[in-house]
Formats: C-alpha cells, sequence, structure tokens
C-alpha cells in the first residue's frame, strides 16, 4: 500500500516508519525541513519525502495522489502555552484539504484519552481535531493513549529524570492523578493493526497498558525498578505555574512543554474499553516491562527517537535551511586551527561532543552557561543527546541545533538555541590538508549583542583553544 506518514521525523513517527517499510509499503514522508530528516541512506532510498507545512496555505505542488492510508501524528503542544490548539485546528483543516486532492482512504489520528468530563486545553484541542478529521472525505480510525513509554519518550524522559536527580521530591496534588500508560511498543502494533480494517472505519479506540497507577506510583514504580531509594511527600499548594516551572528546572523538557503537562497531568486518562486489543489480539505489556525495555534499548544505543530532537523542543519556528549558510559580514568570529595526525580519531571526537562526554575544556563552565540559560527561560543543557556517538541533521545537542552533520565531508555545523542577543554558529571542519578548523560565529543585535560578545572574548580565549586542542589530541 501507499501510506502517507506525517510527523515523520517525530517522536512516534520515527518508530513506525522502519515498521511500515519492513511491511513492504511505499512510504511518502511529510517534514517541514526535508533537511533534518535524520535517515540513512538506504532508508532515504525506500522512501518519497514530501516538504510540506500543514500551517502554510494549502499548495498542490509536489503533492502526492492516490495515497491509500495516511497518519496524522501532527501535535503542537510542545510549541506554544497559548496557541497551540489554534494551530493544531489550522493543520488539520488543512490536511483535510490534501487528503481529498491525494484521494486518501483512510486517515490514523493518534490522539488522546478524552474521557474525563474536566478536559485541559491540551486534551479539548485533540477532541477538537478529531471533529475536524471527520469531516474529511477519508475513512477516520482514531487511537487515544494516554502516557507513551519508551526510550526517548517526554513522559518517560521528564519520570527518569526525577527519579534519578531528586532522592526526595515535595509534589503538587496532580501526582495523584490516575493513568493508564502504555508502551511506544504496544502503540506501535495498535497503529499497524488498524491498517484498511472496515471494522475500523469511522472508529474511535483507546488504548492503553495493563495497569492504572498514579503519577506517584509512576515515579515509585520506576525508582524501585531501577533499584533507587525515593521518597515522595505531596502538598496541596503548589500552584500549577510553580509545578511548571519546578518540572522546568529539574528536567530536560521545555517550559512550553512543562506547562501544557501541568494542565493535562489535573485530568484523569484512563481507557473505558478495550475493544480494539481484543479484535486485534494485542497483549499489551505492563509499566514496569516498558521501563525494562526502555533501558535496554539505551543500554544498547538503540533509541530510534527522541522527543527533543523534535523541532518542538527548539524555541526557534523557522526551518533549519534558513540558518545552514553561516552569515559573512556583520558577525564576529572566534577562528582557531591546528593540525591534527590521526583524522578518524579527531572526526570521532568531534562527533562525540556534548552530553555525557562534555565539551573538551572546563565543562564545569558549560554547565554554568547552560543553567543561566535555564534562568532566563532557555533550553539549558539538559537536554543532552540521543546517541553518544551518531549525529543527525536536526538532532538536540545540549543548548545547540545541528544544521549539518557531514562526517564523510568532514564536517559538523551547530546553531544556537541559547537565549542570546544574537544568532550564534559553531562550526569544526578538516581541511584536504587534514587540519581542524573550529569557526565560533556570532551575528550580534544591537549594542546588547557587541557587549555580549565583547565582554565573553577572555572565556573564549581559554574555552576555545583548549577545547580544539583536546578535540585533535584525545585518544
Amino acid at each position: 500500500m501507499k501510506i502517507l506518514l506525517t510527523g515523520a521525523n517525530g517522536y512516534v513517527g520515527r518508530r513506525l516508519l522502519p515498521e511500515l517499510l519492513e511491511q513492504g509499503h511505499e512510504v511518502v514522508c511529510c517534514v517541514r525541513d526535508k533537511n533534518r530528516l535524520g535517515l540513512d541512506a538506504l532508508t532515504m532510498s525506500r522512501i518519497k519525502v514530501w516538504e510540506v507545512d500543514f500551517l502554510d496555505e494549502v499548495t498542490f505542488a509536489d503533492c502526492p495522489k492516490e495515497i491509500d492510508i495516511a497518519y496524522f501524528l501532527i501535535h503542537s503542544m510542545a510549541s506554544s502555552t497559548e496557541s497551540f490548539d489554534t494551530m493544531e485546528a489550522t493543520a488539520a483543516q488543512n490536511f483535510n484539504t490534501y487528503a481529498g486532492h491525494m484521494q486518501i482512504k483512510q486517515v490514523i489520528y493518534l490522539s488522546g484519552i478524552v474521557n474525563d468530563p474536566k478536559l485541559s486545553k491540551h486534551m479539548l484541542s485533540r477532541n477538537n481535531v478529531e471533529k475536524i478529521l471527520q469531516n474529511g472525505a477519508a475513512q477516520l480510525t482514531v487511537l487515544k493513549a494516554g502516557i507513551i513509554v519508551g526510550s526517548g519518550s517526554s513522559s518517560f524522559e521528564i519520570i527518569r529524570d526525577l527519579c534519578e536527580k531528586l532522592p526526595v521530591m515535595i509534589t503538587p496534588k496532580w501526582v495523584l492523578t490516575k493513568t493508564q500508560p502504555i508502551a511506544i511498543r504496544d502503540v506501535i502494533q495498535y497503529l499497524i493493526g488498524v491498517q484498511n480494517k472496515p471494522e475500523c472505519f469511522n472508529q474511535s479506540f483507546d488504548i492503553g497498558g495493563p495497569n492504572i497507577i498514579t503519577y506517584k506510583q509512576m515515579m515509585q514504580l520506576y525508582a524501585k525498578t531501577r533499584g533507587i531509594r525515593l521518597a515522595i511527600w505531596t502538598i496541596p499548594v503548589m500552584t500549577p505555574k510553580l509545578s511548571s516551572y519546578w518540572l522546568y528546572f529539574v528536567t530536560s523538557t521545555s517550559y512550553k512543554l512543562a506547562m501544557n503537562l501541568v494542565d493535562s497531568m489535573k485530568v484523569e486518562v484512563i481507557c473505558n474499553d478495550n475493544r480494539l486489543q481484543k479484535m486485534l489480539q494485542i497483549k499489551p505489556i505492563s509499566y514496569v516491562d516498558a521501563i525494562k525495555l526502555a533501558f535496554e534499548k539505551m543500554e544498547q544505543n538503540l533509541v530510534i527517537s527522541s522527543w527533543k530532537d523534535s523541532l518542538s523542543s527548539s524555541r526557534f519556528k523557522k526551518n533549519l535551511s534558513h540558518y545552514i549558510q553561516v552569515p559573512k559580514f556583520g558577525c564576529l568570529k572566534d577562528h582557531k586551527k591546528i593540525q591534527v595526525e590521526n583524522v578518524p580519531q579527531v572526526l570521532e571526537n568531534i562527533w562525540s561532543i556534548g552530553g555525557d562526554k562534555g565539551w573538551y575544556y572546563s565543562s564545569w563552565m558549560w554547565q554554568l552557561r547552560g543553567f543561566i540559560d535555564k534562568l532566563f527561560g532557555g533550553v539549558g543543557l539538559r537536554r543532552g543527546r540521543t546517541h553518544p556517538t551518531h549525529l543527525d541533521n536536526g538532532d538536540a545537542l545540549d543548548f545547540w541545533r545541528v544544521l549539518l552533520a557531514d562526517k564523510e565531508g568532514k564536517r559538523l555545523l551547530l546553531f544556537a538555541e541559547m537565549r542570546l542577543p544574537g544568532e550564534a554558529w559553531l562550526e569544526f571542519k578538516i581541511d584536504e590538508n587534514n587540519e581542524l578548523h573550529q569557526i565560533a560565529t556570532f551575528r550580534p543585535i544591537g549594542i546588547l549583542g557587541r557587549l555580549y560578545w565583547y565582554s565573553m572574548i577572555p572565556f573564549h580565549f581559554f574555552i576555545f583553544s583548549g577545547m580544539i586542542k583536546n578535540i585533535a589530541n584525545r585518544k
């Protein structure tokens, strides 16, 4: 079958794609920026890419036709705290217009469980998107999931951050809200299982795991599984805004996502029925088994996707291609170079930068800069990196975003997502003479930007000098 996969570089989309290809389907991946799809050459040769932003005005240029099934995996919760519901509605309406043109037969929409009468803004938006998609020409199948647990999922990473960093927690009362978490493995099974099944057309199904537990119990079970001591006290006075700041500073989540998550965590997320589980004969794994499976993937460096690599975790709204040409005029630069002997080793060092490895020189200063960035509402260093030695275009790398990871061409280009009075690039490249170039470029905004750069020159002198020497010489 010919399948359209929206949100192809999102957390669920990246997990679903290899399964669709394994089944032998012809897959068209929808992305806003084809430069950051981040797939290997073999996978790219097996798919077609359609670059489209469903928030833009509809145009049928390059629009594929005769699609059998489309997966609607577009969500904007991490992009905004106020207008994400409008953005999601616009995307759904535009998708319907495209769907009619493409003659799509079935649309499969991954939504959230909305059985509680007091829905959050986030869940009301998901419900509204479902109603919009129902007005489309295609047969609609809606899968409503709760908390998705898997290596790299936002929920799993937040719980991991909390339990690993805080042996004692004073928590708001929303941690007593009940939920029904589901493993990402089971979500993929459901998404594939409803393909082209007439009994699933124009139907809505709740999907969840076998355990109904509170968020507090989720953290306690995580701690028990990992052998961590954890004490939790619940108080009724912590406001949603204070809770959001608490999540933002302790975990790797963005403030926008923290706000929307806290708003949703006050609502029970429990399945009303398990019709689809019986229909497809799927036996979901337990929450504890989902945790164990996630860590198996992490320990083997087999994490396929992470929510942090999505552009929704970025504070920039433009495509990466807008920044990939490093400007030459009106910029301030720090250009250092050094001769290298072992080029393959130096490339491995460059491709391992950041995350747990650090920045090769005065990593504590980078951590301090990340903390300051967090204080001013930036992303900080806590996003880390998804894989310890592999980088793809579009990956998050601490408070940088990978614009270009061309290992064969011996060039890595990063763009700063920290809060700055300007725009910053950091580039590593090895030329034909085996000389390593490390170039920091800053395009200031106004006098404040220039003052910032000149105030950092003493730090740059030691940090950048030490960094390039250690990258060139470390084995």
